[in-house]
């Protein structure tokens, strides 16, 4: 008689009631937004976390969830869709839930961000400036640390003063320890730092966007640029329109002018146009 295996079973765990609250409160906020963006909080100090919390109070719903948690909710929502963002999900990211439009939230996040003191070792992405005018450093070992990155100074009232505007750190060059040092102590603050959006989705399009982040005043400057091309084209076809009708007017004022230095009436002086007058009523006159 064969002798039973008896098979040795784990003991069942059950889930805890507050990662099942966190699960659901997720699906809640997938479920009433339409718009999700996942953002990276990598280096991000609480301190400004905190802040961009607050400013987005009313607008959107930051969350920083575990992957499994994230997982968990995601799988069970209705919409298919959302079940693409898994693949995103890492660490040292935040949820954005909003009803706001992708690119719309994604510029307010560039928006929003906090100004941060330069680290050595940094990369700038613009050129770091120094501006010329007054500073509160006194004489002192600072002259020569000025002096090291080529800043023409002068004293005024005991006070050292920046003669000149000078590029400090070049676009694309790692911040120096010695920059550093120095734009701490003119308390210049180079960089930003907040939420960097990575991918966001639109639930109504059903399209996951990469690269959204949106540098609103560099693209109304670009749009600027682009209509002002865009009329140049339009006044040098004639096209006449509500934005290119002023242009025109001077455009025809001008070819006026010019036609006028071509065409010249000959007119009779006035004494001569009476004395004529005069000779024909005498002839008249005799006749």
């Amino acid at each position: 008689m064969e002798k039973k295996t008896k098979v040795k079973r784990e003991p069942r765990k059950d889930v805890p009631e507050k990662k099942i609250k966190g699960v659901k409160e997720i699906v809640r906020l997938i479920n009433g937004n339409n718009s999700i963006i996942i953002s990276s909080i990598k280096s991000l100090p609480s301190r400004q976390f905190q802040l961009a919390t607050k400013n987005f109070r009313g607008k959107a719903e930051i969350k920083v969830l575990k992957k499994s948690t994230i997982t968990r909710a995601l799988d069970a929502c209705k919409e298919a869709g959302v079940h693409k963002l898994k693949e995103y999900v890492k660490e040292d990211v935040a949820f954005i839930f909003s009803n706001l439009e992708v690119f719309e939230l994604s510029a307010m996040l560039s928006e929003k961000k906090s100004p941060v003191k330069a680290k050595t070792g940094q990369v700038a992405e613009e050129d770091i400036e120094i501006e010329p005018g007054p500073t509160e450093l006194v004489p002192g070992p600072v002259i020569s640390e000025l002096g090291t990155l080529g800043l023409k100074i002068q004293i005024e009232d005991g006070k050292i003063n920046i003669r000149e505007k000078k590029v400090v750190v070049k676009k694309g060059e790692k911040v120096t320890e010695a920059a550093a040092s120095i734009l701490s102590k003119l308390d210049v603050k180079p960089f930003y730092v907040g939420l960097e959006p990575l991918i966001g989705y639109d639930k109504k399009e059903d399209k996951i966007y990469e690269n959204i982040k949106v540098d609103k005043a560099k693209t109304l400057e670009e749009l600027g640029m682009l209509a002002g091309k865009a009329i140049a084209f339009a006044v040098s076809i004639s096209y006449a329109c509500k934005d290119t009708i002023k242009y025109l007017l001077g455009k025809g004022l001008s070819h006026e002018k010019a036609l006028e230095k071509f065409i010249k009436t000959e007119q009779p002086a006035p004494a001569a146009v009476e004395q004529q007058a005069n000779t024909q009523l005498n002839v008249q006159g005799g006749q």
